[in-house]
């Protein structure tokens, strides 16, 4: 085990430690340093404005604001092809199912690059890295671009660079309340444990921070006996929940006793999806059974990084300088992909190919209304000859 005083504030009383019931962006929105030094206290405030966003972003105001009319059927694809400039698509329930590409996705992508607009592809989906994500793109006879992918793993990874997460010899420690300065003098880090699957992990790495967990604890088994206690990590800064296949009870405790127990311990899930396309002959249980397993264990409610949170959103309107009212967010999900787009004030169309049904469309209870709906992407084709 790795010396306990990575992440751990000596001075701090037991009473400040006490914060596994508050939320994540309680703590980050009130967060303070304690330093004595200038440097350390301009990077808390990078840290902590950068941090006070929505932990979940489910806002449902987005462009405009207000209560929202009915969703219209799309009728005429040129003239919202013509009004924006870029185009983000989800990916399961849009491009393919499964491992089956949707009919009628090569050709329409075709266009809307021969048309000169900017393709991006954003998933919620965790198991793969952008380099793996793009592999799968190939596989399935698309041209499409690593730095065009941008999965929740990579930004897991993107959220905890955007914040100064520890990896070098220097120290923060994130409190509830004050966040602490100290010197590590054994050049250790703060890790993080990952209850996911190879993308998170990979794209840790690529960013440079170490990592415990992922697959390789999906074979421990607690083997529980009178007075046993399970030991874990105090180093571990951050728990990344992603979806995983080799989720089990032991990463459940591990994960539960770094959250409650180290201090400061940021609890950050990938996506809350509560179902996924593993295959394309039925729902499988999502990303969100594996998060809320911890918090209902950590009475914790995580930082999103996903959709329909607007760090991703965000992001990419800073790294291509993009206008988000010249944006067309198009996705199968209201309450992640439309409610993404809306969040982030983009023109939203959602597409009946995957998750979301006309009836949850135009059920009266449902208060998430993208500008347009239509079938599939494809209908951009069969629409488009229809207005010539």
């Amino acid at each position: 085990m790795l010396s306990s005083s990575i992440c751990r504030a000596s001075s701090v009383s037991t009473a400040t430690l006490t914060h596994s019931r508050l939320s994540t962006s309680r703590f980050l929105g009130h967060a303070k340093r304690i330093s004595t030094g200038p440097k350390s206290s301009r990077a808390a405030r990078r840290w902590s404005s950068r941090s006070a966003d929505s932990h979940s972003g489910m806002s449902s105001g987005g462009r405009g604001g207000g209560v929202r009319a009915a969703a219209q059927p799309l009728q005429n694809a040129d003239e919202l092809i013509d009004s924006v400039e870029t185009f983000i698509f989800d990916c399961d329930g849009v491009i393919w199912k499964g491992d089956k590409l949707i009919d009628g996705v090569p050709e329409t992508l075709d266009m809307l690059r021969s048309k000169g607009k900017r393709l991006v592809f954003v998933t919620n989906n965790s198991t793969k890295s952008r380099k793996q994500y793009g592999k799968k793109f190939e596989t399935l006879g698309l041209n499409v671009g690593e730095e065009e992918i941008f999965a929740s793993s990579f930004a897991a990874a993107a959220y905890l660079q955007s914040i100064e997460f520890p990896k070098e010899k220097k120290l923060e420690i994130f409190m509830d309340i004050n966040i602490a300065s100290s010197v590590n003098p054994e050049g250790l880090i703060c890790l993080v444990y990952v209850i996911g699957e190879d993308g998170i992990l990979k794209e840790l790495e690529l960013a440079g921070f170490q990592y415990l967990g992922g697959p390789e604890d999906g074979g421990k088994k607690i083997e529980l006996k009178p007075g046993f206690l399970m030991e874990h990590d105090e180093s571990v800064g951050a728990v990344v929940v992603g979806f995983d296949r080799y989720f089990n009870y032991y990463k459940v405790q591990y994960g539960t006793l770094c959250i409650r127990e180290n201090p400061g311990c940021l609890f950050i899930a990938t996506n809350r999806d509560a179902v996924t396309h593993l295959t394309d002959a039925q729902e499988w249980a999502g990303g969100g059974s594996m998060v809320g397993a911890l918090i209902g264990s950590t009475q914790r409610e995580p930082h999103v990084v996903g959709k329909p949170s607007t760090f991703m959103m965000d992001y990419l309107a800073k790294k291509f300088n993009i206008l988000k009212s010249q944006i067309c967010m198009v996705g199968d999900r209201l309450d992640t992909d439309i409610l993404f787009g809306q969040n982030g004030g983009c023109k939203t169309l959602l597409v009946l190919s995957g998750v979301t049904t006309i009836s949850m469309l135009q059920n009266p209870n449902n208060a998430i209304q993208p500008d347009f709906y239509t079938n599939k992407i494809s209908d951009f084709l069969s629409l488009k000859a229809a207005t010539v």
